[in-house]
């Protein structure tokens, strides 16, 4: 039997500023396109924009 595909899916969060990245689950039904998020850069210690990449 074939399983139907879930709507939580992985994805990885780019840093703007340096080459840091995060991992964390998104919804594909309630965030359809590609998210931004302000979180902590550990490299250049402060709060950048961290956008969705494939």
């Amino acid at each position: 039997m074939a399983s139907k595909k879930g709507n939580r899916i992985v994805i990885k969060l780019k840093s703007t500023e340096s080459g840091h990245s995060y991992t964390t689950m998104k919804n594909r039904r309630n965030d359809p396109s590609r998210i931004e998020l302000r979180k902590y850069d550990p490299l250049v210690r402060r709060h950048v924009t961290y956008r969705e990449t494939k």
